[in-house]
């Protein structure tokens, strides 16, 4: 392997291209109009213009990819997150012009981007899952004599979704039939495909998932758990590695399962099984994620593993060099994904122009960014501006570290989620570790932002005030009049 391309943008695609250049493999970046100027763009060996900002004319536009990667001689692509890396056709189409996917085999992304055949498959391996139908369910009254089965509250899931999409709790049977229609219309739109399925709603769930990674000799390993259970809109926010929860039992049957899973679709490369756990830490599967993940440094920090490098060593055929026994947690890690988000105002998305754009450093302090000074951010894509990563002997020292890290990164032009990721570290609820996928709604208060941002603000005032009193004082000269 030889010089791969990176069908990605932003933090990801300079993520892949770092280890990539480590392992002495050249780098081509691909990129649209919209991000003609982005560090990403710079960092590769080569680049090329793909299309337009829209995704469909640029970053999905499957066919123009395979295009520039043979042109240029690319001898694999790496499809980072996102975009086209869950995408069974696109991984058909690099195979069928002997370019290698730095992921899956088409079939395992497959079966697993469906979650009705991702629960079908794992069904022999006895994997716990949440109660609910194995087959998509069209008829209204069908489902509510499934939904009076389990018993309300019950989770419409879009088969194909993610991120929240075409996902409805119902609490009575009088709503099932409207949420129903909305889920599948979301479903349909968001993926293309109205199928939909039934589970019992678990109220109070944490959500951890555990890294696997497997190679074609039949190696499979998992690399712990990472808790994920802060969101907002069914989308992670923060993720930590190890959960505060699970005890050494839990943690081994969960990746004995997590490996199950994989070995059951045959799976190759870095993935990700994940979990509900109930508030008696029962753990049932939820779907697998066939690519690598947003939070996947976590991992990386506590293991001491590279897994973009494994991911290409599998990629080239070779054994994983690490086993089961060989890992190890130390210490513990955080991340935050900053996010051109207003968080005083449900998080919608904050479009503008980064007028100061200064990154924390320090020990133990990452960050995967993508951005710079100057830019604007594009409303074409994913509103991530960069993860911040910390890591400490600890999770106190993690929490502090991110603390400091936050108090130190400046960005002026947008709103981000970096006060939110502040308020969180210094809440009770998550520093107890007692919280769970409601913690947005039953913990998190905008007020106190908005109380600590006026503070600052005076603060910052009264400090100019001062500091403007004493240059007067200063210029005053001898006999001038008070």
């Amino acid at each position: 392997m030889k010089k791969i391309l990176i069908a990605n943008r932003g933090e990801i695609a300079i993520r892949v291209m770092r280890t990539a250049q480590k392992m002495g493999i050249a780098t081509v970046a691909v990129y649209s109009e919209a991000d003609r100027d982005s560090p990403h763009v710079r960092y590769a060996d080569e680049a090329v213009c793909i299309g337009e900002a829209a995704p469909e004319k640029s970053y999905l536009a499957a066919d123009t990819i395979i295009r520039v990667a043979r042109e240029l001689g690319a001898d694999a692509i790496h499809p980072g997150y996102g975009f086209l890396s869950e995408n069974a056709g696109f991984a058909e189409k690099a195979e069928a012009n002997n370019i290698t996917f730095i992921g899956p085999k088409s079939r395992s992304i497959r079966v697993m981007g469906s979650k009705l055949a991702a629960k079908e498959t794992v069904k022999a391996y006895n994997i716990p899952m949440v109660p609910g139908t194995d087959k998509a369910i069209t008829d209204i009254e069908h489902a509510k004599r499934i939904a009076g089965d389990i018993g309300y509250p019950i989770l419409i899931k879009a088969s194909a979704g993610g991120g929240g999409k075409g996902m409805r709790v119902v609490e009575t049977e009088k709503d099932l039939e409207s949420q129903m229609k909305r889920a599948v219309s979301e479903a349909t739109s968001s993926f293309g495909d109205g199928a939909v399925f039934i589970e019992k709603y678990i109220a109070s769930p944490r959500h951890v998932e555990i890294q696997v990674m497997a190679d074609n000799h039949g190696n499979i390993i998992h690399l712990f758990e990472r808790e994920c259970s802060i969101q907002r809109r069914h989308q992670k926010v923060i993720e930590e590695a190890p959960s505060v929860i699970l005890t050494p039992e839990l943690r081994s049957a969960m990746g004995e399962a997590a490996v199950k899973v994989a070995r059951a679709c045959d799976y190759t490369g870095a993935g990700t099984v994940e979990f509900l756990l109930d508030e008696n830490r029962n753990f049932y599967f939820l779907e697998m994620n066939t690519r690598l993940q947003v939070e996947h440094p976590v991992t990386e920090l506590i293991t001491g593993t590279d897994l973009v490098e494994l991911q290409i060593r599998v990629a080239r055929n070779e054994p994983l060099p690490l086993k089961q026994d060989d890992l190890q947690i130390r210490g513990h890690a955080l991340e935050l994904r900053v996010y051109a988000e207003d968080p005083l105002n449900d998080f919608l998305p904050s479009v503008g122009n980064l007028e100061r754009y200064d990154l924390p450093s320090g020990k133990g302090i990452r960050v995967d960014n993508g951005f710079e000074a100057g830019m604007d951010i594009p409303i074409y894509y994913d509103p991530m501006l960069a993860k911040l990563i910390s890591y400490g002997q600890t999770r106190e020292e993690a929490i502090q570290t991110m603390i400091a890290a936050i108090d130190r990164y400046t960005v002026k032009g947008v709103e981000t989620t970096l006060p939110f990721g502040k308020f969180v570290c210094r809440s009770e609820a998550f520093r107890s570790g007692n919280f769970n996928t409601h913690f947005v709604r039953e913990h998190y208060a905008p007020e106190a932002l908005l109380a600590e941002r006026e503070a600052t603000a005076r603060t910052a005032a009264l400090l100019a005030v001062k500091q403007y009193t004493e240059d007067l004082k200063k210029l005053r000269l001898p006999g001038m009049r008070k």
